[in-house]
């Protein structure tokens, strides 16, 4: 399997912070910078950041144009994004085939929308990290979320363990992580930007949506062969949903759609749209996944 792993940051690598979605607070902007400054890097916040169009933080020509000056400086070293909501996705067509991704792969940060980025990052099997963004950021450097983020970005990739959950089911599996907000991953199925592919251990999390429209998705994913071709599942936190009429929760449901297959299955993963506990992890990394009757484990493979 290919992988492509960006170089690990040191002391004054630049980087950028865009928005390539929705608006965004400047305050966390402004904090994000700080954080970054205070811990040796030097941010430097893009043209459009902090613009506004509509809900979107700029049109699709200045979001293009924020990550396409990003991605040509070389000096640039990581791409954070200041936030999700909506639009990652109007950009990819446009970005899909700049000279750096095979030329000088860089870091990309953010989660939620920005799982359109991850899945173009993973197009061309450049490895990307699933994290909280510049609100988090903006908490300082000794906030144990962001201090979990630099190791990753100086290439320490810890390993991510988390406790045993209700309806794991216990195995190993070595394969590529794959995968984010799962409205945003599966609208990509039969794309260019497809992120799951054979093989795979899919990570999954999700918020506000009802476990009708949730299961809706599952079944597509099961129907069209995703779910059976799997090498593991790691199911994130699924927030701010309505229960089912039958007081089914998102992760019992989650449960009855992969019955049938034997890889190994991890609920309760530290990642979503959770306050101080968005875990920073690796995308479109080989990585081996644990699950035993204490808990699990996902170690990353360079």
């Amino acid at each position: 399997m290919k992988q492509f792993i960006p170089e690990p940051l040191k002391a004054g690598d630049r980087i950028a912070i865009l928005s390539p979605a929705s608006i965004i607070n400047p305050d966390y902007v402004e904090g994000a910078a700080a954080t970054l400054r205070r811990e040796g890097y030097e941010p430097v916040v893009m043209p459009h950041t902090l613009g506004a169009h509509g809900s979107f933080s700029g049109t699709a020509d200045e979001r293009v144009a924020d990550l396409e000056a990003a991605l040509s400086d070389p000096s640039v070293r990581a791409i954070v994004c200041s936030r999700g909501g909506y639009g990652a996705v109007h950009l990819l067509e446009r970005i899909a085939d700049h000279p750096s991704f095979s030329a000088d792969p860089k870091w990309l940060v953010g989660f939620s929308d920005v799982s359109a980025l991850h899945a173009l990052w993973g197009s061309h099997d450049i490895v990307s990290v699933h994290s909280s963004m510049a609100k988090q950021l903006s908490k300082g450097n000794y906030d144990p979320r962001n201090r979990e983020l630099f190791e990753i970005l100086q290439a320490k990739a810890p390993k991510l363990t988390w406790g045993a959950e209700e309806g794991n089911r216990c195995g190993e599996a070595t394969a590529k992580v794959a995968g984010g907000n799962l409205a945003v991953i599966s609208a990509l199925i039969g794309t260019p930007f497809n992120v799951i592919r054979k093989g795979d251990i899919l990570l999954l999390e999700d918020i506000a949506e009802p476990i009708y429209k949730v299961e809706r998705i599952m079944w597509q994913l099961r129907l069209a062969g995703v779910l059976a071709n799997l090498a593991g599942l790691v199911v994130g936190h699924f927030t701010d949903y309505r229960p089912s009429r039958d007081h089914e929760t998102m992760e019992q449901m989650i449960r009855k759609i992969v019955e049938p297959y034997s890889y190994p299955v991890a609920y309760g993963a530290p990642v979503g749209h959770i306050d101080n506990d968005n875990r920073p992890l690796l995308l479109n990394c080989r990585a081996h996944l644990s699950v035993t009757p204490q808990g699990s484990t996902l170690e990353y493979l360079f």
